[in-house]
């Protein structure tokens, strides 16, 4: 599997560079998506800007990210390429997966993200 992985101080953006994300790639993208749990990252970013096709692999390998990462951080899909897309809005993982045009917009999620944390936990139960 090719790709990037950016990591920052709170969140890691994975730039996939492979243009099929399928059965030969999924399994390595969940042993990553494990891997940076396991180093206490809350955060992840996918960029699929040069993902052009996936399979039903490819889409679990995505929701197994978003159940990691969904808990305690985000998963934040950005960049989709139309046929992507499509799958994902057919499949309905729309409605519960994070996507976002950009990377810079995800990157802002983030942030957005933790500031709503470290207000919750200051703030108590105090509404």
């Amino acid at each position: 599997m090719k790709y990037t992985a950016d990591k920052q101080e709170n969140y890691v953006i994975i730039q996939l560079n492979e243009e099929k994300l399928d059965t030969s790639i999924a399994p390595e993208l969940k042993s990553e998506f494990v891997t940076l749990q396991a180093e206490g990252f809350k955060h992840v970013i996918m960029n699929l800007k040069d993902v052009k096709y996936s399979d039903s692999s490819g889409l679990s390998a995505l929701l197994v990210g978003n159940r990691l990462f969904g808990e305690t951080g985000s998963f934040i899909l950005s960049n989709i390429q139309e046929h992507v897309m499509k799958l994902i809005n057919i499949s309905q993982l729309d409605k519960v997966m994070d996507i976002l045009p950009t990377e810079k917009e995800a990157v802002n999620a983030v942030f957005m993200s933790d500031i709503e944390s470290n207000l919750k936990a200051e703030g108590g139960d105090e509404e």
